[in-house]
Formats: structure tokens, sequence, C-alpha cells
């Protein structure tokens, strides 16, 4: 079961999954985020996604807390295309006495996910207002060139912040805050074609590459 809340650092969702057939089917698609886990005695981290992933090993509980999109790389002091695609021990990142106190903190906790909310909100930096108008301008359709633009940054300036900050250029950013946008209609029962238009895709067929390209499903299964 999956379950999430939004958390009381801005932006971010708190959430936990224990095994069930359900959840244990479900792949974690690109949404611009990474994400920092609890699963069984160990801290990681999540770094942000250019297609599904599906977890390896045996049906586990997990907690999380999934970031806001851009603000991980501050908190964890490392650039996010270091971690594309990749989920990696928290002691890769920071140092092993520090973390051994994090863990046992949470494994003491009787919620894990407070425990790594608790966490975030004593290392989060003040959040970054250029990046937060980039997200929010995108994931509204703005085009990338017009939020350039319209933030004052050149494309050079822009893609180099982007891949510290999101781990990917703004244009994959873009395609994957399109992805979910398409996704949320869907799932309310949208029609496929009027959810490709109102998402912003040339048309179904274009939303389905997409959804293919970055899911490895089509979108009927995978709203399945």
């Amino acid at each position: 079961m999956y379950e999430e809340r939004p958390s009381r650092l801005a932006g971010a969702v708190v959430w936990t999954k224990t095994p069930s057939a359900a959840a244990d089917a479900l792949p974690v698609l690109p949404d611009g985020c990474m994400d920092l886990l609890w699963r069984e005695g160990r801290l990681l981290v999540a770094g942000p996604d250019t297609h599904a992933h599906v977890p390896d090993g045996p049906p586990a509980t997990w907690a999380g807390i999934r970031l806001f999109p851009g603000t991980a790389p501050e908190l964890l002091g490392v650039p996010a295309h270091e971690l594309r695609d990749r989920r990696v021990e928290l002691t890769e990142l920071w140092p092993a006495p520090e973390v051994r106190r994090l863990t046992d903190r949470v494994a003491s906790a009787a919620h894990p996910a407070a425990a790594l909310e608790e966490l975030a909100l004593e290392r989060a930096a003040p959040p970054d207002g250029v990046l937060r108008e980039l997200v929010a301008a995108l994931a509204a359709g703005r085009s990338v060139a017009a939020t350039a633009d319209e933030l004052g940054l050149g494309a050079r300036q822009l893609h180099r912040r982007s891949l510290t900050s999101f781990g990917y250029g703004p244009k994959t950013l873009a395609r994957i805050l399109r992805l979910q946008r398409a996704l949320a209609l869907a799932r309310r029962g949208v029609p496929y074609a009027d959810t490709a238009n109102r998402a912003g895709y040339a048309d179904q067929a274009h939303l389905s590459r997409d959804v293919r390209e970055f899911t490895g499903l089509t979108l009927g299964a995978l709203l399945r």
C-alpha cells in the first residue's frame, strides 16, 4: 500500500509504501524530484529519473520524503546530475559517522517517514526563487525559451543551472513535467485525445510516444 501527505517542508511530500500486490507492481515514474529514502535500516537517496524505475529485491517497507524539484542538491551537497537515474547509499554522499547517527535516529523513531521529514527540515536551505519560478512555469506548460526570457537567463546559464539542480537540461524537465500533467488528467478520466491537447502535446500519438519513452508502458497499461 502506498500513502503520501504534504510535508511541512515547502513543496515536499512525505510517503510510505508497504508490501502489497498493487504497490509492488507500480514503477516509479520520472517527476523532476529526488527522494531521501529509508528501507530496512538503510538511508538512501533516489536521484532524478529519466525513465521508470522498478525497485529490485524482495518486497520491502519503504519510507521517504520527495523533495521539491531542484531543492535536493543544496540539502545533499551534490549536483543532481551526479545522481541521475541512480539509487545510492547516503554514506556515498555524507561522512559515515554522521550517517550512522542519523540511521540510529530514524530507526528509533515511531514513524521513519516523519523522522526523514524532520531531518530534511533541519537541513533544508532557503528556496531558490528563480528555480521555483522555472518549475512553476514549465509545470504550467510555458515553453523553455519563453520562461528563460522571463527569468532573464541565457540558454547556457539555464542549462548549467538545470543540470546542477534537476539532473538534466530544461527541455527534459519540461517534458517530464508535461508527462506528469498528462497523467494527472488521464487518471481523472479525461479522454486521451483531450488529455494530449490540454497537456500541450501535438496530438495523441505524441503523448503515446512520450509515455512509452519515459515509462516503457502504454498509457492504458500504466493507468491500469
